[in-house]
């Protein structure tokens, strides 16, 4: 069972896609979500897929992507 948790905060995200392109697992998408800022949010669409590795999180620009 899968007990890790991948958050974005929609806020922050300004929907670069370096998520999606770092991500081994595909894990993210980006949405048709979008936030105050008017970017289109990245999702963690297939957390289930997730591996922990971080990339994700390291690779964020915005320090929006946090893995628990």
């Amino acid at each position: 069972m899968n007990n890790m948790a991948v958050y974005i905060d929609k806020n922050l995200c300004k929907g670069c896609g370096l998520c999606i392109h770092f991500c081994p697992k595909n894990v993210f998408d980006i949405t048709d979500e979008i936030n105050k800022k008017g970017f289109n949010v990245a999702a963690p669409t297939r957390q289930k897929d997730c591996i922990q590795c971080k990339l994700c999180e390291r690779s964020c620009p915005d320090l929006a992507i946090v893995v628990e």
